[in-house]
């Protein structure tokens, strides 16, 4: 169904529609069993036999083009869940009553191309400047060229009056060298300005704001709606005098149910026709919520909550799947986050200049450990060696994963572009870093070790060591798609990869494996580069004559044999490079689609 539109002419001479947005009668219930966050603000413990906890209760509101309407209330008032619903990230099928838009039912898919929303924590990269954070955020959400991206963020740089740090970089929230918090406030606006909204939401837009701060946020916001005719909606907890009297409309909630709607005047006089007296230099809303919370102003509760407690529960006939259309191409979404990444990436020095040190060092350290060791033994404990290095020492990407993670969620739920774009640009963005760090390894201990003297076998083991770190970022990227913390995700993944160096078959020989875990052995990421290893060193014609154990005179272990104690078989060469590819392969898939799950759980 298409919105029902008002057009007007704002004073640039750019048309934009106007949009009324009115709730008639929500309900919002949030089930007793549940003890997850709903959206990421409300948390239910529950007693068991209990039906449900309703967060919202018949709540009527509107907001109208051109005027700020602020959703005020204590905490724990349901703000944010309204706000939510308003703006289409409850899905309308979840919440009982109506949601109209211009007096037509909100289509979810549509209404989202026309709005934005800001939620209370901001998701924005540290490296970035000011102005770049704008600019992908514009090259995502608009049908346009980069030039024509570029003019909207200079624009959009002068509306938010950034641009004076366009230049600075956003920083870390409390560290040196960043820009301030109502600077940040503002970026977070402007990430979801660039397309241009007509209607905007956002959550608590002064929290941790100094006063002063907070007075510029919400000034920006009403010259906004009146020079532009957007509709906004806010919330916000205990706003100052002179904060409140820009606000035109307000929706004062407790307990879930709306005791107030209107102007402050209205407010303040119907606080003296119930028979209050409010002291001077009192504000009219504080001294409201104060009255609400000590029962002190019952007589203009709303009719709902009059009523029975049990809602009733109108069923939305008009809801419809959600259908996200995006701004860019697929090729196009994977060039522009991997030009992110990158960005990202060349200004994490020092992750990058120790991950090359470490490796150079690791090298140049085994190398000289196993330079003057020449048996089987030893050179066989070095593989074994060299790949718990490889696969353990990868894990250093899971705080990086675990927080572009939650800005792909963000971006993801806005339309920014598919969930899939995100994995392939990640995983490109992985392949030169990895490469690099692998050949800064297999330079000095494959020659210091003194292993086949040869180009070929020297490519090849470097081919397969950058494979190891590959698969290894491949399973640190899956498993930080699925796991919530730090903590629990370092826990996993150290469990796994003990796991995997204990079934590769060098700890315990294939054969002495019980039947019932022989599955591990190969789904181990030690066991396929290890024989790998060995392949390079004691395969081929030179490889399977040359003597590794003599016995007097005679030979009494030579490679040949050696691969077949081993079970490798020549041919497994390449295959085993297959292998590990299916792996890399195999593993970002399996990230892509908990993303994905994970996103579409969001959205529902």
């Amino acid at each position: 169904m298409e919105l029902q539109t008002n057009t007007a002419l704002n004073p640039g001479g750019r048309r934009r529609n106007r949009y009324h947005i009115e709730a008639k009668y929500l309900s919002c219930e949030l089930l007793s069993t549940e003890t997850r966050t709903l959206l990421d603000h409300l948390r239910c413990y529950g007693l068991s036999g209990a039906a449900s906890r309703f967060i919202l209760k018949n709540v009527s509101c509107e907001a109208i083009p051109g005027e700020i309407t602020a959703v005020v209330g204590p905490s724990g008032a349901g703000k944010t869940t309204l706000l939510s619903a308003l703006a289409g990230v409850i899905r309308p099928s979840k919440v009982s009553g109506e949601i109209l838009v211009n007096g037509r039912p909100m289509d979810v898919s549509r209404f989202r191309r026309v709005s934005g929303y800001v939620t209370q924590d901001d998701a924005l990269f540290p490296l970035l400047t000011v102005e770049e954070s704008l600019t992908y955020s514009a090259r995502l959400r608009l049908k346009a060229t980069p030039l024509e991206a570029a003019a909207r963020v200079r624009e959009l740089l002068k509306e938010l009056g950034l641009d004076q740090v366009a230049g600075s970089r956003i920083g870390r929230r409390g560290g040196t060298g960043c820009i301030s918090g109502g600077e940040r406030r503002r970026v977070s606006i402007g990430v979801d300005l660039v397309h241009d909204p007509a209607v905007l939401f956002l959550d608590e837009p002064t929290s941790g704001l100094d006063s002063a701060s907070a007075l510029h946020i919400v000034k920006l916001l009403r010259s906004m709606a009146l020079v532009q005719g957007k509709t906004i909606v806010l919330t916000i907890h205990q706003p100052g005098f002179r904060i409140l009297e820009l606000f035109n409309q307000v929706v004062l909630i407790h307990g879930g149910t709306v005791r107030h709607e209107g102007s402050i005047a209205l407010l303040e006089s119907r606080l003296k026709e119930a028979g209050h007296c409010i002291p001077p230099h009192v504000n009219v809303l504080e001294f409201a919520m104060d009255a609400i919370a000590n029962n002190d102003y019952s007589e203009l509760a709303t009719p709902g909550e009059q009523e029975d407690t049990a809602t009733i529960k109108i069923p939305n006939p008009n809801t419809k799947e959600d259908k996200i259309f995006y701004a860019n191409s697929r090729r196009e979404e994977v060039f522009i986050l991997t030009s992110r990444f990158f960005k990202n990436a060349s200004r994490t020095r020092q992750l990058f200049t120790a991950k090359m040190i470490q490796s150079t060092a690791a090298g140049f350290v085994l190398g000289t450990i196993f330079m003057s060791v020449s048996n089987l033994q030893a050179r066989v404990g070095f593989f074994a060696f060299s790949l718990t290095f490889l696969l353990s020492s990868t894990t250093e990407g899971l705080p990086i994963f675990l927080r572009e993670r939650r800005i792909m969620e963000r971006e993801t739920e806005r339309g920014a572009y598919r969930v899939s774009s995100y994995v392939i640009a990640n995983t490109l963005v992985f392949l030169p870093f990895l490469l690099a760090a692998a050949v800064f390894y297999a330079i000095p201990v494959y020659w210091l070790v003194g292993l086949r003297r040869e180009m070929d076998k020297f490519l090849y083991f470097g081919l397969v060591t950058w494979l190891v770190m590959l698969m290894a970022n491949s399973f640190v990227a899956c498993f930080s798609a699925l796991v919530p913390t730090f903590i629990m995700g370092n826990s996993v993944i150290s469990g796994l990869m003990g796991s995997f160096f204990l079934f590769s078959g060098y700890f315990i020989a294939k054969d002495s494996i019980p039947n019932y875990w022989i599955f591990m052995h190969y789904l181990s990421l030690f066991k396929y580069p290890f024989e790998a290893f060995v392949l390079n060193e004691y395969g081929g014609r030179r490889g399977r004559t040359e003597c590794l154990e003599r016995e007097g005179k005679g030979c009494a272990l030579d490679g040949g044999m050696f691969l077949r104690q081993q079970g490798v078989e020549e041919s497994q060469r390449w295959s085993h490079v297959g292998v590990m590819l299916g792996f890399v392969c195999g593993y970002r898939i399996l990230c892509f689609l908990i993303l994905w799950f994970r996103c579409y759980r969001m959205r529902r």
